[in-house]
């Protein structure tokens, strides 16, 4: 089989998943496509010495998170060099879909960035907390810190408000 055809199943297989953790990890449809090509690309380089697809797979899903994790050094060397504030926003824009998922990823993005990588590789990409330290080059008790504290922030935001109304009524 041809090396060229392979990549293109796996590409139409992983491109829409890719795309979508980008999005969990940085708030934004068009960051989050701009780091699968980034992973994809970095994929074809290395497609030849990755053997199948299952382990293409998680090269991929690595070199997409370690782009984002340098992304975010670059901002936040740029951040201290202005001397700005904390940049929070990623030019955030929701997806088409519920008010519920909308409330979801609005708490989602007033997580750490950390935070947030942490929770949406253990939960979302359903990864063991081994996977997420070696991904984010983490040790354990960091990555279950903020997997705590993460969800501690979570719970906390999507609450029921007081007087009875949930998070997700206060939406509408």
């Amino acid at each position: 089989m041809d090396p060229a055809d392979d990549f293109r199943r796996f590409f139409d297989q992983q491109f829409g998943r890719l795309r979508h953790l980008g999005f969990l990890l940085t708030g934004s449809w068009d960051e989050g496509e701009e780091l699968a090509q980034d992973a994809l690309v970095g994929t074809l380089a290395a497609w030849a010495r990755l053997g199948d697809q299952a382990h293409a797979g998680a090269y991929a899903r690595t070199v997409l998170v370690n782009r984002h994790r340098s992304l975010l050094r670059r901002s936040l060397v740029r951040a201290r060099r202005q001397r700005a504030g904390p940049g929070g926003a990623h030019g955030q824009v929701a997806p088409p879909g519920t008010e519920q998922r909308l409330v979801v990823l609005e708490a989602l993005g007033r997580l750490s960035d950390a935070q947030r990588a942490v929770l949406v590789l253990r939960f979302w990409e359903d990864l063991s907390e081994a996977e997420v330290c070696r991904l984010l080059g983490l040790p354990a008790g960091t990555v279950k810190s903020h997997t705590r504290r993460g969800l501690a922030r979570l719970r906390q935001d999507l609450a029921p408000q007081p007087g009875g109304a949930d998070a997700f009524e206060v939406a509408r």
